[in-house]
């Protein structure tokens, strides 16, 4: 491990020197590339001068102990605190994922359960936003088919991090967990008996792309145009102005009513066409890279239930965890910090599990 760390404070060191050379920012493009890559290697080259330190630390120690009994708690502190350099420096040279970096489009579908699942997917929707704003996120919506009791049949949400994001902590890194079946047990508003249902709402999270990041060819497009629908008949638009793009190689389709121009609606429904596509190039890839994909916790099959809201009980349970805790009213208002954490560190601690064995 420490072979490859010292490997990588010589790149740290020579991307320095180019990045101090005012040529080097003639092409911006390329100085950028330079830029990220050097504060990728920054916290590594920082714990690993910590570690080196504590090594020192410890000889000095071990010295003085050998003539004053006291600087033996000053060794075993330093060696406590070596150790866990140690750990921090294994998890920062996990691999680490290349779209941690990216915006995400979030889609919430109502499933199984009608209005009720129309309503959780409204829930969701609400938990999402209200996470965003906690972290200090920027979101747009992008498109949405309201239920007639003022939920969702299908929502589509940009998230955006805020300037000056630190590397690989973009809303990717943290939102990937979330795609999945999200399952609700409790009493619908439409049950006049008081009875528990269980119904359930899809989550799609994908990076979003750039249009240099996906190739789309207008040959390979079915654009179809329809007129809008509302709950209830409300908002219906008296003209065609909904899109819906088909991308005919992959068969996959996406589709924007939300803006009252079919222009707008195109740019949306395409924004969100490029970010389907990015993602179903990373997974083909991921699944021919098998062990990589094992070692994901995110990897697991969309269909399957990630997680159970029980309102009864005021309980959240991520199923690929066990996380579990009974705080569901703050989770719904945006308190997710700690769901998500559980899949970040059952994730890392795969990786480095794989990466031990490799």
């Amino acid at each position: 491990m420490f072979e490859a760390v010292e490997e990588l404070l010589v790149e740290h060191a020579a991307l320095e020197m180019r990045l101090a050379d005012p040529s080097v920012h003639a092409d911006q493009a390329n100085a950028r590339k330079l830029a990220k890559r050097y504060a990728e290697l920054t916290p590594i080259t920082t714990v690993y001068r910590a570690w080196r330190q504590a090594g020192e630390d410890i000889e000095a120690a071990r010295e003085f102990a050998a003539e004053d009994p006291d600087f033996h708690a000053e060794a075993k502190a330093a060696e406590a605190r070596r150790d866990e350099l140690t750990e921090e420096l294994r998890l920062l040279l996990v691999p680490r994922d290349p779209s941690d970096d990216k915006d995400v489009i979030l889609e919430i579908k109502a499933g199984e359960g009608g209005e009720e699942s129309a309503l959780f997917a409204g829930d969701l929707l609400r938990m999402y936003l209200r996470f965003a704003e906690r972290i200090g996120w920027k979101t747009e919506l992008i498109d949405a088919n309201e239920s007639d009791l003022g939920g969702y049949k299908d929502v589509s949400v940009a998230v955006k991090a805020r300037a000056g994001t630190e590397p690989g902590q973009g809303v990717w890194a943290r939102l990937k967990y979330e795609g999945g079946v999200h399952r609700v047990q409790r009493v619908p508003a439409t049950e006049s008996q008081g009875r528990i249902h269980t119904s359930a709402a899809g989550v799609l999270v994908t990076p979003e792309a750039e249009e240099v990041e996906v190739e789309i060819h207008a040959n390979d497009l079915r654009i179809d145009v329809y007129r809008s629908s509302g709950p209830g008949g409300q908002s219906v638009n008296t003209t065609d102005s909904a899109v819906r793009i088909t991308h005919l190689p992959t068969g996959i389709v996406a589709s924007c009513q939300n803006e009252k121009s079919q222009l707008q609606n195109k740019e949306q429904a395409m924004r969100i066409l490029r970010s389907r596509l990015l993602a179903a190039a990373q997974e083909e890839a991921e699944r021919e890279a098998s062990d990589a994909r094992r070692s994901q916790v995110r990897t697991v099959d969309r269909s399957e239930r990630i997680r159970t809201y029980n309102f009864p009980e005021n309980r959240i349970s991520d199923h690929r965890t066990g996380f579990k805790s009974y705080n569901l009213d703050q989770v719904l208002d945006g308190d997710l910090n700690a769901v998500i954490q559980s899949c970040v560190d059952a994730d890392a601690a795969a990786k480095l599990a794989a990466a031990q064995e490799n």
